[in-house]
């Protein structure tokens, strides 16, 4: 990286020092999550609204491949959009924070499709085991599994010598400080 575009990068991200993206608090990282999953679930529930009154379905077990299928659609162009278009989510705003290359470049589209796919690794692995294993569908095992699995997720960050999450250091984004670029008024 070029001594100007490492100086970029370091105004808007903490750097280390071979000039890659250092992830910030875990903490202020999974507040933006919660939060993102609140907001998700707006989109979600809308998205739930239109389909079944277009379908004219009562039972959701009947369109429940072309639901999941529709949904993972929308949930990417929703973050794939965002990414592209100034790096944060609304959630991610908020918190101040701001997805990028892991050298603090804005991400181009096929690596916010990649770090979409991988992102799944957020969700999937709990329910994966569970229909593998043959588990009884419990509303405590669908709810504590995935609990459980993101709070190990979140955590294993940690070991990453950037603290990165495991899904951004393998698409090579990174999830990065983002301040304000003016203070606010008092």
């Amino acid at each position: 990286m070029s001594e100007p575009t490492a100086a970029a990068a370091g105004a808007a991200a903490d750097v280390s020092a071979d000039g890659r993206v250092v992830a910030p608090a875990l903490v202020r990282r999974l507040a933006a999550f919660l939060y993102e999953s609140v907001l998700l679930f707006g989109v979600l529930f809308t998205l739930n609204l239109v389909y079944f009154g277009f379908t004219h379905q009562s039972d959701p077990y009947l369109t429940h491949a072309p639901l999941m299928g529709l949904s993972f659609l929308v949930l990417g162009a929703y973050f794939i959009y965002f990414w592209t278009h100034g790096g944060q989510t609304l959630a991610q705003k908020t918190w101040h924070l701001r997805v990028v290359t892991d050298q603090g470049q804005p991400l181009p589209p096929r690596r916010a499709l990649m770090r979409y796919v991988a992102s799944w690794v957020w969700v999937l692995p709990p329910f994966v085991l569970i229909v593998a294993l043959g588990l009884p569908r419990s509303r405590g095992l669908y709810f504590g599994a995935p609990l459980a699995w993101i709070v190990v997720y979140a955590a294993s960050s940690l070991l990453h010598p950037r603290r990165q999450f495991w899904h951004d250091a393998l698409c090579g984004t990174a999830i990065a400080n983002k301040q304000p670029t003016a203070p606010l008024p008092q």
